[in-house]
């Protein structure tokens, strides 16, 4: 199989095409590893590769995705007998078993053969741990791909494969998207399977799924991953099958639409951002649909407050379960900057103080609910800009010296992680309500700056809409608007 071939079809087309015997699997896989050879280097994408063993595993040919190339994010999608790192140098061990997730890929015939960087517990949102290195974005190296998914956003973008797992648990699935150019899905909160001793996931604010370049493939891994989990804390109702089939199909009824540019925390929004969301919703109104500029009643600022405490609390209490499983306490310089400031915010998050957050989740999200009794859709930028350099929003040793003194001093810790990630909060201020919610959101290649990197356009619709979503994405996706409609060959790094 030709690269041409190759990276010019989607995940779905290129199952159609074996089932048709146009090609064989093997010939599909050749043509992945081939890609993986070739653009990898640039990129960083894929930190681990398993071509032997996915090569000799089996998948049933009536499944939807049958022979598909695939790859999971190295944070929280265990595959059984690879190591599952979470983009730390901590940890190593081989998983005893496939996440319920991976399960759903593999049954979906997907076959994986290897693993995409992540940041460390994936709690960034760009794609540079120290453990792998950064990640960069395919449309120019120089410039990062995102994260939490930047490693699986970078190799769908660039052609690895056409489809690859992906997380979100504050724009992780959406952000990546953006800054790369592709389509991003962050389906509704109890959606997609959890895997015993997984936990809440964040409390209900991160879910595990997949990153695409169609809406289409986005649409049939939905139908093929979504679980009605009914021992996780948040099980949620399956979709009808019959219900994607509206998917490409023109909407008929008259949408009620509502955007706004305006960044929930009052940081600035870019232009090229601003005028993204701005011709979408003209379009939209021109092929009849009700648009007006509106945004849900909600405090940003004091919600992703909220939102920072949790990951503090969460952070504690995974360094507490790594110390018990190591028998001894961790050096601060185990951990990455990031993960080591939320630790030691999250031992001094009172239960009083934690319970009040989610409360404040709630509000927020019957506020929302409320919201969309009036609007199907709400629409903002998904990134307030293109993506920002490598490098730009880590922090040099200097600084994280200061950073980490600065904390052990300070009585307001809490006050310090939300100064911590004041710069990169400025780039993605748009994402994070929809985990906070449990809404489901999209990310759609609509926009771009004046040197052509990607700016994504998200929509939300309330919980459980993923098919008005994908329905809305799928119009969007066939007209002029869509910027991104193929892979992007990244230059070597010799000729940066």
């Amino acid at each position: 199989m030709k690269q041409s071939e190759y990276i010019e079809n989607d995940a779905a087309g290129l199952a159609e095409k074996m089932k048709n015997g146009d090609v064989s699997a093997a010939e599909v896989f050749q043509a992945f590893q081939e890609r993986l050879e070739k653009v990898n280097p640039s990129l960083n994408a894929v930190v681990r590769t398993r071509l032997e063993k996915a090569e000799k595993e089996t998948f049933s040919k009536n499944a939807p995705l049958a022979g598909v190339p695939f790859l999971t994010k190295d944070l929280s999608q265990a595959i059984k007998g690879e190591r599952l790192t979470a983009g730390s140098k901590l940890l190593n061990k081989q998983a005893d078993r496939n996440s319920y997730l991976v399960d759903a890929f593999q049954k979906a015939g997907l076959r994986i053969g290897g693993q995409t960087n992540t940041p460390e517990f994936g709690l960034k949102n760009i794609t540079e741990p120290k453990r792998f290195g950064p990640v960069r974005n395919p449309h120019d190296t120089s410039f990062s791909a995102g994260g939490s998914s930047g490693g699986a956003a970078a190799a769908v973008a660039a052609g690895i494969v056409p489809t690859a797992g992906a997380s979100d648990g504050g724009g992780s699935i959406r952000i990546p998207a953006s800054f790369t150019g592709i389509f991003g899905l962050k389906p509704t909160r109890g959606r997609t399977p959890v895997s015993p001793g997984s936990g809440r996931q964040w409390q209900g604010a991160a879910v595990g799924f997949a990153v695409s370049r169609t809406v289409r493939d986005s649409a049939v891994l939905l139908k093929e991953t979504q679980t009605l989990q009914l021992e996780s804390a948040f099980p949620f109702p399956e979709i009808d099958e019959s219900d994607f089939v509206v998917i490409g199909e023109p909407v008929k009824k008259k949408l009620r639409i509502a955007f706004s540019c305006a960044s929930p925390q009052g940081t600035t929004v870019s232009r090229e951002a601003r005028q993204a969301v701005r011709e979408t919703a003209s379009f939209l109104k021109d092929e009849g649909h009700n648009v007006e500029e509106a945004a849900p009643e909600i405090n940003g600022t004091s919600l992703i407050e909220q939102y920072y405490l949790m990951n503090s609390g969460e952070m504690a209490s995974v360094t507490e379960q790594l110390e018990a499983a190591f028998g001894r306490k961790l050096d601060d310089e185990e951990l990455e900057l990031e993960s080591w400031m939320l630790k030691e915010a999250g031992r001094f998050v009172t239960a009083a103080a934690y319970t009040q957050s989610l409360q404040a989740w709630d509000t927020a999200s019957a506020a929302v609910h409320d919201f969309h009794d009036r609007y199907d859709i709400y629409l903002t930028p998904a990134a307030a800009s293109s993506a920002p350099k490598a490098g730009e929003l880590t922090y040099s040793r200097d600084s994280e010296s200061a950073l980490r003194e600065k904390m052990k001093q300070t009585p307001n810790k809490q006050e310090l992680i939300y100064e911590m990630f004041a710069p990169s909060l400025a780039y993605t201020p748009f994402t994070q309500l929809a985990n906070l919610t449990g809404q489901p959101a999209v990310s759609m290649p609509l926009g771009e700056d004046d040197k052509g990197m990607p700016i994504g356009v998200q929509a939300m619709a309330a919980k459980g809409e993923e098919i008005l979503l994908l329905q809305a994405a799928a119009m969007l996706e066939q007209s002029s608007l869509w910027k991104q409609r193929g892979a992007v060959t990244p230059e070597p790094l010799s000729d940066k």
